[in-house]
Parts: C-alpha cells; sequence; structure tokens
C-alpha cells in the first residue's frame, strides 16, 4: 500500500496543500481491498485527491468514511471520484451531514457507478432537501446493482417516501431498505405500501419509529414476507435449476463419455475383427494358394492318367488289330489252301475282281476317311464325347487297314498260287492242303489267341469301368470345390483352353494317323508280293510285342490306378484342410456376430438409461411447473388479499381522518384551556408577586 500512499501525497502536494498525518497513517495500516477512514476529519483537498486517487484505483471494496465531517465540496469531489471505481461494493457515508449537493452526487453515483452492492447513509439530512431527494430517487430507480440502502435519520417526509416508493416501483435489484427514524407518516407509509405489489426484489424494509400505523406496517411486513418467500423460492428454483443443470451437463459428460468409451470399444472391436478378417484372409489366401497347387497336381495327374489311357486305348487298338491281322491270316492261309486246291483257274479272274474290289475298297475308306474327318469337325464342337468318338474312328480306320490288308494278302496269295501252279503244269485242285507250300499254324494258338484278346479286353473293360468311376468321383469332388470356390472360374477357363489344345493336338494325331494309314496302304500295296514269306514271322513277332506292351500298359495301369489313388487321398486331405479352415471362418463370423450383438446391447442398454434419466429430468421439471404455477396462484392470492386489505385500509383511513378530526378538536380545546390556566396561573403569579414585593417580610429581609 506504498504506492497508494505516495500517490496519495504527491496529489495533495500537487494542489498545493499538505496530506493529512492520520490519512497517512490509515494509508500505510491499510488492509487488503479496506479503506477504513472513519471519524477522521477530512478536508476539501484530502477529498479532492482521494476523488483523483479513486478513479485510477482498483484495488478497494469497501470504503469506510463515517463520522468524517465531510463538506458539501467535499463529499461532491469524493463521489465523483467513485463514479468511475468499479471494484468497490461497500460505501459507509454514516453521520457526514449530506444535505442538497451531497444528495445531488450520490444520485451521479447510482447513475454511473454499477459496482456498489451496500451504500450506508445514516444520520444525514438527505430528506430536508425535496428536490436533491427526488434526484436521489430517481437514480435509485434507474440502479441494477444496489442490494442495500441505508437511510436512516435522515429527515425523510412522506413527500420523500412517496419518491422512494416510485423508485421502488421501477428498481429490480435492492433487497434491503432501512428507513427507521425518519418522518415518513401515515401519508408516506401508504405510498410505500402501494408501490410494494409491483417490486418483487425488495425482501427487508425497515420502518419503525416513523410514526406510520400499525396495520400499515403489517402490510409492509406480509409484502416483505411474501416478497421473502418468493425470493426463497426463486433462490431455490435457481439453486435446483442449477442443480438440475449440473445434473444434466454431467449426465450429458457421462453420456458423452459413456459414448466415447462406447466408440472406442467399438472400434477396438473392429480393429480386432480388422486384424482376424486380415489374418483369416491370409489363412484363406494360403490355403487357396495350397488349394491350387493340389489342383495343379490333380490337374497333372489327370493329364497324365489321359496320357495313359490314350496310350493305353492305343495299345488295344494295336493288339485288336494285330489280332484281327491274324486272325485274318489264319484264315487266308485256310481259303488260300482250298482255293488252290479247287478254284487254281479261277485264280486270275478272282484276281482281277479282287484288285477291282480292293478300289472300291480304297474308294470306301477314302470316303471313311472323309467320315472320320467329319467326325472329328464334330468333335470341336462336342468337347465331352470326342474321346469315343475318335476311339471308334480309330477302331474303324484300323477294321478297314486290316480288311485291306487281309484283301491284300489275298491277292498275293492267289499270284503266288498261280505262280507256283504255272510250272508244276497242271496241278489239279484235289490237293490237299500238305500241298501249300504255307505253314500251317498250330491248332491251339487261335484260342490261346481268343483267350487273351478276351482277358485283355475283359480287364480293360474293368480298368475303364474303374476309371470312368475315378473321374466321376473326381469330377464330383472338383464340382462340389469349384462350388465352394467361386475364383476357380478362370482355372476351369484355362482347363478349357488345355482341352481345346488337346483336342487339337488330338486332331491332329487323328490327321497324321490318317496319313499313315494311307501311308501303310500305299505301302502295302507297293510291298505285299516282297513280304510274302516273313509275313507271319512279322506277324508273330508282333503278336510278341504287343503282348509285351500290353503288359506293359498294365503295369502302367496299375501305376496309374495307384498315383491316381494317391492324388484321391491327397485331394480328401486337402478337402478336410478346407473344411477345417471352412469351421473355422463360421466360428470367427459367430463370434462377430456375438460381438456385433453385445454392441447392439451395449448401445440399448445406454439408450435405454439416457432415457430412464430424461424421464425423471423429465419429471422434476412437471414438478418445477406445478410450483411456479403454486407460486402463480399464491400470487393471485395474495394480490387479492392486498386488494381486500386495500380497501381495508382506506376505511381505517377515513375512520383515522374523522378519529384525528375530534382530537384536533380536543387538542384545540385543551390548548384552550391550557391558554385560560397559563392566564390564570400568570395572573395568579403576578399578584402573588405583587402581594410578596408589597409585604414587610421583604422590607426586614430584602436578600431573601
Amino acid at each position: 500500500m506504498e504506492e497508494f500512499q505516495h500517490s496519495y501525497s504527491r496529489l495533495c502536494k500537487e494542489s498545493g496543500s499538505e496530506p493529512q498525518e492520520t490519512v497517512l497513517q490509515q494509508l500505510q495500516e491499510l488492509p487488503r481491498g479496506r479503506l477504513d477512514l472513519a471519524t477522521q476529519s477530512l478536508t476539501v483537498d484530502t477529498c479532492r485527491a482521494l476523488g483523483k486517487l479513486l478513479q485510477k484505483e482498483v484495488l478497494l471494496t469497501e470504503l469506510i468514511l463515517s463520522d468524517c465531517m465531510l463538506s458539501e465540496e467535499g463529499a461532491t469531489l469524493l463521489l465523483q471520484g467513485l463514479c468511475a471505481h468499479t471494484v468497490v461494493r461497500f460505501l459507509d457515508l454514516k453521520g457526514n451531514n449530506l444535505q442538497a449537493a451531497g444528495a445531488e452526487a450520490l444520485g451521479q453515483l447510482l447513475r454511473q457507478n454499477k459496482s456498489i452492492q451496500s451504500l450506508t447513509l445514516e444520520w444525514n439530512n438527505l430528506g430536508t432537501w425535496e428536490d436533491a431527494f427526488a434526484t436521489f430517487c430517481g437514480a435509485l430507480a434507474g440502479n441494477g446493482t444496489l442490494r442495500q440502502l441505508d437511510l436512516r435519520n435522515n429527515q425523510i417526509s412522506h413527500k420523500g417516501a412517496e419518491e422512494l416508493a416510485l423508485a421502488l416501483t421501477c428498481n429490480a435489484s435492492l433487497q434491503q431498505l432501512d428507513l427507521r427514524w425518519n418522518s415518513i407518516g401515515l401519508l408516506g407509509g401508504r405510498a410505500l405500501v402501494n408501490s410494494l405489489p409491483r417490486n418483487r426484489t425488495l425482501w427487508r424494509l425497515e420502518l419503525a419509529g416513523n410514526n406510520i400505523p400499525g396495520d400499515i406496517l403489517r402490510a409492509v411486513e406480509q409484502a416483505m414476507d411474501h416478497n421473502q418467500e418468493r425470493q426463497t423460492t426463486s433462490r431455490e428454483n435457481q439453486a435446483r435449476t442449477h442443480v438440475l443443470s449440473k445434473e444434466v451437463k454431467h449426465l450429458q459428460e457421462e453420456k458423452s463419455r459413456q459414448f466415447l468409451d462406447l466408440m472406442e470399444t467399438i472400434d477396438k472391436q473392429r480393429k480386432e475383427m480388422a486384424r482376424s478378417s486380415r489374418a483369416s484372409a491370409a489363412c484363406v489366401g494360403q490355403l487357396q494358394e495350397a488349394l491350387n497347387e493340389r489342383h495343379s497336381i490333380i490337374n497333372a495327374l489327370k493329364a497324365k492318367l489321359q496320357m495313359a489311357e490314350a496310350a493305353l486305348a492305343l495299345s488295344e487298338q494295336k493288339a485288336q488289330g494285330l489280332g484281327e491281322l491274324l486272325a485274318t491270316a489264319e484264315q487266308e492261309q485256310r481259303n488260300l489252301a482250298q482255293r488252290q486246291a479247287k478254284e487254281h483257274r479261277m485264280e486270275q479272274q478272282e484276281a482281277a475282281e479282287r484288285e477291282f474290289k480292293l478300289l472300291r475298297d480304297l474308294s470306301a475308306a477314302n470316303e471313311k476317311n472323309l467320315l472320320l474327318q467329319n467326325q472329328v469337325d464334330e468333335l470341336e464342337r462336342k468337347v465331352r464325347a470326342q474321346q469315343e468318338q475318335l476311339f471308334l474312328a480309330r477302331q474303324e480306320l484300323s477294321n478297314t487297314t486290316a480288311e485291306l490288308k487281309m484283301r491284300a494278302n489275298q491277292a498275293e496269295g492267289g499270284h503266288r498260287q498261280a505262280a507256283a501252279e504255272g510250272p508244276r503244269g497242271g496241278r489239279t485242285g484235289s490237293e490237299g492242303p500238305s500241298g501249300s507250300p504255307t505253314r500251317a499254324l498250330p491248332p491251339a494258338l487261335p484260342e490261346r489267341l481268343e483267350l487273351e484278346k478276351k482277358r485283355s479286353r475283359q480287364s480293360l473293360e474293368d480298368l475303364e469301368q474303374l476309371r470312368a468311376k475315378e473321374v466321376e468321383h473326381m469330377t464330383r469332388h472338383l464340382e462340389e470345390s469349384e462350388r465352394a470356390m467361386q475364383d476357380r472360374v478362370q482355372r476351369l477357363e484355362a482347363s478349357r483352353l488345355s482341352l481345346e489344345e488337346e483336342l487339337s493336338r488330338v486332331k491332329a494325331a487323328a490327321l497324321s494317323e490318317r496319313g499313315q494309314a494311307e501311308e501303310e496302304l500305299i505301302k502295302a500295296k507297293n510291298q505285299v508280293r516282297l513280304e510274302e514269306r516273313q509275313h507271319l514271322a512279322h506277324l508273330e513277332e508282333k503278336l510278341r510285342l504287343q503282348a509285351q506292351a500290353r503288359d506293359e500298359a498294365q503295369s502302367a495301369c496299375l501305376q496309374q490306378r495307384q498315383t491316381v489313388a494317391e492324388a484321391q487321398a491327397r485331394a480328401s486331405q486337402l478337402g478336410l484342410q478346407v473344411e477345417g479352415l471352412r469351421r473355422r471362418l463360421e466360428e470367427l463370423q459367430q463370434e462377430l456376430s456375438n460381438k456385433d450383438q453385445e454392441k447392439v446391447a451395449e448401445v440399448t442398454r445406454v439408450r435405454v438409461e439416457l432415457h430412464e434419466q430424461n424421464g425423471r429430468l423429465q419429471a422434476e421439471l412437471t414438478a418445477q411447473e406445478a410450483l411456479k404455477e403454486k407460486v402463480a396462484a399464491l400470487e393471485r392470492r395474495l394480490k387479492v388479499i392486498a386488494g381486500d386489505h386495500r380497501e381495508a385500509l382506506l376505511d381505517r383511513e377515513s375512520e383515522n381522518a374523522s378519529l384525528r378530526e375530534k382530537l384536533r378538536l380536543k387538542e384545540a380545546e385543551i390548548a384552550r384551556i391550557r391558554e385560560e390556566e397559563a392566564q390564570r396561573a400568570g395572573f395568579l403569579q403576578n399578584a402573588v408577586l405583587a402581594y410578596v414585593q408589597g409585604s414587610p417580610l421583604r422590607a426586614v429581609n430584602p436578600q431573601k
């Protein structure tokens, strides 16, 4: 506070006066926020310095200037300094004999200052000057910060009370007003009572010592009680509203916190689900890659199986062709023996006819080749039936070739027989088969060949059935896998392309085989005479080789069966792995659905709690509305009671006026009687004095 003290000293020196020692002492001992200059006689210069100082100083909240013997000018300077002060809350100007100028300065202070809440003006003379006090009351009407006003012993008359009543009808902040020990009287009390219904903030009004009737005081007390109840209710409502707002805010914060926690939980669950889905996707991808590898292995095995089946069919065709050739050769040998014995002379003609037939058969073979070409074209349209049709075409081609070879052999046999009979000079056809130069086959060989053919055909049919069953099983399994995996459409497309390529290869093979057949036919025509003696040995050798090839084909077929069995076992293992992964995926989906259900249940629970809290708040708001309606009903009832009371007061006032008139008459009579008695007493006193002055005792003792 030394700065405050130095500022005061500097301002006093600037104005050409000396600072008061008592004021400096008080400023030195100044407690925080409080300046107490009570009972200090402040000069005008001190008041001017303090006024200037208060315009800048913002640390004071209480200013006590009671019994400071302030002059009008000094009070005006101090109050002008307080007009710009925005911190002081309590101002005490008790016992300073403020009059007209002080009242006007106080009015200016109330208009400009927005911080003073308590103002003490006890033991002043503000009510003596009616115009200045009216100015003060007008400023009080427009003030919105003052809460407590003390106007005791200010000589306020009934007119000043009327001005105060007008100010109270407009003021909405004053809560306590002390008007004790003034001269308000009956009219002022009525004015104050009439103004109280329009003022709802004043809850304490002291009117003792103002010659106000008791009924008016009771009406004031009732109004104050009503305002106090209203203030209490308002404070309770505000407190309850504050509590409810805090509760609502707390609920909103709790709800937002729960919502944030829920969102964090949902985010964590989503992250966990995304992580699990990524892990599942990676696992499914790995399994898909493994399944693709297994499928590629199965496709390779299928390709090998098809190649083995094709080789087996080719070997079967060759064996069948060799068997047919062998049977044809045997039949030709027997026919040749019979024809050599019986129809030697018809050989040339038959040879010519056979040549014609060979040409015709050659044309038929060409036509059949064209038919095979058409069938190959049809195989391009029908992919699934291409193996059977190709097999039939090859069988027909081999049959045709065998027939052509048989007929060529027959023709060559005829020529050879004719050549043999020419040198011998007329051998008859009575010679038996023993005369034939060809060697006859043993009778057990055809039966053995036939049995071998049957066994091979039966084994091939069994193999074909088993292969068909295995292929059907694999196809069904692959179809199930294809329905479970949608992305294998592209691989099926690749398989289709590979099948088309195989079809093209089969077509090329058919064309090459057809060319080979044609070449073989040409070679057969060219070499049929040169290979007559070596034909049987060659056929036996070929039969042996075909038997060996058949055995190799059977062993290869067994190996292929084993390979297919292994592939099926691996495919079943892969199917079990895929099924396990599918079950794991279903478990993960079930866990995900359970987590979603838990999340939905949590959100529903939070919503139910919020709904219940909103219901409770709504019930409390309804209770508040009921309280407000009750307060409004009480206010209406109070207005009715105030109207009735006002009428009763008017009746009482008329009675009081008549009694007052009677009292005035009695007082006038008593005054007249007193005057008469006083005159009589004066006359008696004069007579006594005259008697005493004229008595002889006074002459004897003049001092007495």
